[in-house]
């Protein structure tokens, strides 16, 4: 399975790119994880937030394979345990389909793309900066396989 981290965003600080990459570079080949950036849309004195969004949103959404099982990633979405997050990977992999996380720019995910996802799950009730969103959602995917495959990094 190849998991699709498709994000709204600028190049991250080093720190980031270095925690997203340690944790990849920790799956094997048939539970992957890829970062996939697309531009901030402009925004600023007289710019339309709502344009901005809608342009982050088909940007994000070409970047999608039709087969593709799509989660976004919402503060309102439902909150999942480590385990409940392996078994719907679980579940989805067996089904012989790739995954992608949507992650919105500062002011979230366009309509387009709550609609085209297949769930809505949430990190967290707190409101989390994009690096740590980052960091967060790879380290969880290395979790994932650990709970997985019996691995002792996840300790229940």
């Amino acid at each position: 399975m190849k998991i699709s981290l498709i994000s709204v965003g600028t190049r991250m600080p080093s720190w980031v790119e270095e925690g997203v990459a340690e944790y990849s570079r920790r799956l094997p080949a048939d539970l992957s994880l890829t970062l996939v950036e697309v531009p901030l849309a402009k925004r600023g004195k007289g710019l339309d937030v709502e344009q901005a969004i809608r342009k982050e949103s088909e940007a994000l959404l070409a970047r999608v394979k039709p087969t593709d099982y799509v989660v976004a990633l919402e503060v309102e979405g439902r909150a999942l345990s480590t385990e409940a997050m392996a078994r719907r990977v679980d579940a989805i992999r067996m089904e012989g389909r790739n995954m992608a996380l949507l992650v919105g720019g500062p002011d979230g995910l366009g309509e387009a793309c709550v609609k085209r996802a297949d769930e809505q799950w949430s990190l967290s009730a707190l409101t989390l900066p994009h690096p740590l969103v980052r960091i967060v959602v790879a380290e969880q995917v290395y979790r994932v396989w650990s709970v997985l495959n019996a691995h002792p990094y996840h300790r229940a």
